[in-house]
């Protein structure tokens, strides 16, 4: 095993939710006290209490992203109704600090239907200024037969309440829109329903109103596409993130348990990194030897025993055989401490001491290569 090993990693469901509510915290501050209770209880209680634990660290995790997404669809539409102009009521974010599920559940809920409002009152505002932006300059010389006929000749000037009503049908059909949509497609939109005030009849106004819904319909299309892109987006940051405080937990456990077992954890004979997924372990009375670990998207470990110089004796092949061993049983002992931190490993593959020559690093062959030249130089002078 010593010269080689590969072992699966799989890290237990308790460190995994721990990892992922830690990061909730941080955008969660005020939370972080109630947070540290529950992840405390978590890592202290025995299989049972742990159990128990853990689906009520889950629940707490669970009503807290609830939050924060309510946090950033008021920010969303703080925003949006900045950009229009529009003075409409938003609830306030909310700091967890000491609420429990229940209080945290009822927010949201309270919250909801406050925002659907506010996204209401926000599209509403939207059709109003665009039908303002149409109807005052144009309601005079709007031309249509929209009531019964009257006599008057067909191009006739539109009396102000006809405008109005279908000033009125108009932003009906524009309230539809949602308020976050792209400048573009308000002017779209814009473009559709300025066409209304010429329109000569009641057939024509109706075409320009579909055509108006069309384009409502395709800009919400779009809008909710964009959302959903940008929820898709935050999922992919969410799960990027995960999996690196994953690999980084178990690069740092790996680190500890081999530190107390005496090694060193250097940053690698060239340019291996801790921060790039493989370590490099040293002992002080490993002069000659040092084992390359690498981490693989925290799902494997793969470790290899090697050389800093090459052997050049059957004493310096005894002595590997020697220090695989002693890998080996540090390699166990290790598994043993992970294990206790909530790093669970399966070994995979393993070449036992002595089965093949150790491989010696980059680095002692470039040296041991940069010491030969002089020697061969002088061999040919003499």
């Amino acid at each position: 095993m010593s010269s080689g090993v590969e072992a699966d990693i799989a890290l237990d469901a308790a460190v995994v939710l721990t990892l992922g509510m830690n990061r909730v915290l941080g955008r969660a501050a005020g939370a972080a006290g109630r947070g540290a209770e529950a992840l405390a209880a978590l890592a202290a209680g025995k299989a049972k209490e742990r159990a128990a634990a853990l689906a009520e660290v889950e629940a707490y995790e669970r009503a807290l992203r609830r939050v924060l997404e309510r946090n950033a669809r008021i920010a969303a539409l703080a925003e949006t109704a900045e950009r229009l102009g529009a003075d409409v009521a938003l609830p306030q974010h909310l700091q967890p600090t000491d609420q429990d599920i229940a209080d945290l559940d009822a927010w949201c809920a309270a919250a909801d239907t406050a925002l659907d409002e506010a996204e209401s009152r926000l599209s509403r505002h939207l059709a109003a200024e665009i039908g303002e932006q149409i109807f005052p300059p144009a309601a005079t010389s709007l031309r249509t037969e929209l009531g019964p006929a009257t006599g008057r000749p067909p191009q006739q000037e539109t009396q102000p309440a006809q405008a109005e009503a279908v000033r009125q049908r108009l932003e009906r059909v524009v309230a539809r829109l949602l308020p976050d949509v792209s400048a573009e497609d308000r002017r779209a939109v814009a473009e559709a329903a300025a066409l209304l005030p010429g329109a000569s009849g009641e057939e024509e106004a109706e075409g320009v109103l579909t055509e108006v819904r069309l384009r409502v319909q395709a800009a919400n299309a779009r809008t909710r596409q964009r959302r959903e892109e940008e929820r898709r987006r935050a999922a992919e940051r969410e799960a990027a993130e995960q999996a690196e405080a994953e690999r980084r937990y178990v690069l740092d456990s790996i680190t500890s348990a081999f530190q107390d077992l005496g090694y060193e954890v250097q940053a690698g004979f060239e340019t291996l990194t801790a921060a790039g997924g493989e370590v490099v372990l040293t002992r002080g009375s490993w002069p000659d030897h040092g084992v390359r670990m690498r981490v693989d998207d925290a799902a494997q470990i793969r470790a290899a025993m090697v050389r800093t110089r090459p052997a050049e004796s059957e004493d310096d092949r005894r002595l590997d055989v020697e220090r695989e061993r002693e890998w080996c049983e540090a390699f166990e002992a290790a598994r043993a401490r992970l294990a206790d931190a909530g790093v669970r490993s399966q070994v995979t593959w393993r070449l036992e001491p002595g089965v093949k020559e150790l491989p010696v690093t980059d680095r002692a062959r470039r040296s041991a290569a940069r010491a030969a030249a002089p020697r061969e130089r002088r061999r040919e002078r003499g």
